[in-house]
């Protein structure tokens, strides 16, 4: 008789978390009881039609039989580089340097593997964070740190600090942080020899001393000269298009900044077959050279931005930060439960605060992204009952 292997009872898969949206299904069947329907302002997921000239490239670009390349067309990474300049303030990129990736998720996720990271390294991230900064952390055997300066951390762990994660705007606090803020960031980085990663696909959406196009300075770049003293060593700049054209059906989205650390992660996506279909290519390239578009899109979600505050407001909630992005980070000053399950009962769903780390307890994160009409339904409930 054969005995079995030692490793036979070994479980296969990863030992993650489960995925922390599952735990709202209860409070959705709540919401789902309104007699007038869910307003689902839990995930901010556009809702809003792709710009037709973006569906036509997509259209015109089917016929591709052979495979697309993992660095992006030239004209594509042209168009990146283009966007840079005119959109963020970042002059002189080479479109050597710049990639198109899966969407920002992935890239979030598989960057600290990508850069080599392991056991015994450190990853920071901002205190109240999406949580796929602490996934990727995870996949790459490397150990998450929340916190949002580097002065924050103690000797042993900032020797160990080998990636740094800002999102500005943030997710889901809609903080923006400034050129000095940045500068003194990137300086702290560099003196210890880590990679400054900058996630920035809010960057488009500032609200307020924000708003560009009522007399608002722009969000800054990481990659911004004032920011990076004219260097792009150890910074990386992530951007997606799915706030701002309305195409997170696509995974369009690209990372651009150091020349080193760029040519090594596309000769590792290239192995690893991590490419963007060709038609999104051109789909990206197009959408990255009309601004019309995104103007139209910000402008549907500045009204709905201001529809919701007063309304929230008027339910007894407090608007913290909120500056930029897509979302009004919100509390009661109670259990973050207890506020989602009154919005709940309103047939509202929000997100909940507790998933963004422990700095989120007793926040709800409200999406700008419902339809004009469930946003109205959303004002009308919210005005109806208060604390």
């Amino acid at each position: 008789m054969t005995s079995a292997p030692q490793h036979a009872s070994r479980q296969f898969g990863l030992q993650l978390p489960e995925y922390p949206w599952d735990a709202l299904a209860p409070y959705q069947a709540t919401a789902a009881k309104h007699p007038h329907g869910v307003v689902n302002l839990s995930i901010g997921t556009p809702v809003d039609p792709t710009p037709a000239l973006i569906q036509d490239a997509l259209k015109a670009a089917a016929d591709a039989p052979g495979y697309p390349t993992t660095h992006g067309t030239l004209a594509l990474r042209q168009a990146i580089v283009d966007w840079f300049a005119r959109r963020r303030n970042v002059a002189g990129l080479d479109p050597a340097d710049v990639m198109p990736t899966v969407g920002s998720k992935e890239l979030v996720a598989w960057l600290p593997l990508l850069l080599g990271l392991g056991a015994g390294d450190v990853v920071v991230r901002p205190k109240v964070a999406y949580p796929t900064y602490d996934m990727g952390a995870v996949f790459a055997g490397a150990t998450p740190v929340a916190a949002d300066s580097l002065a924050e951390l103690d000797a042993e762990t900032l020797a160990k600090v080998r990636l740094v994660w800002v999102n500005s705007p943030g997710n889901p606090t809609g903080i923006v942080r400034g050129v000095a803020e940045l500068k003194v960031l990137v300086e702290q980085a560099r003196a210890i020899g880590a990679v400054v990663a900058s996630d920035e696909c809010y960057g488009e959406l500032g609200w307020g001393a924000w708003d560009t196009e009522n007399g608002g300075e722009a969000v800054p770049s990481v990659l911004d000269a004032r920011v990076s003293g004219g260097s792009n060593d150890g910074l990386l700049a992530v951007y997606s298009l799915s706030k701002q054209s309305n195409v997170a059906g696509y995974r369009a989205a690209f990372v651009a900044g150091d020349s080193a650390i760029m040519a090594n992660m596309i000769n590792s996506r290239k192995h690893a077959g991590m490419i963007v279909p060709y038609p999104v290519q051109e789909a990206m390239r197009v959408a990255l050279g009309d601004d019309a578009h995104v103007k139209e899109q910000k402008d549907k979600y500045r009204l709905r931005r201001e529809q919701l505050v007063g309304a929230l407001e008027a339910f007894g909630l407090t608007i913290h930060h909120s500056e930029a992005g897509l979302y009004l980070w919100c509390t009661a000053g109670e259990d973050t439960w207890t506020t989602i399950g009154r919005l709940a009962e309103l047939g509202i769903l929000a997100g909940p605060g507790t998933f963004y780390g422990e700095a989120g307890n007793g926040f709800v994160r409200v999406a700008l992204t419902g339809s004009d009409e469930r946003i109205s339904a959303a004002v009308s409930r919210l005005g109806a009952k208060t604390l």
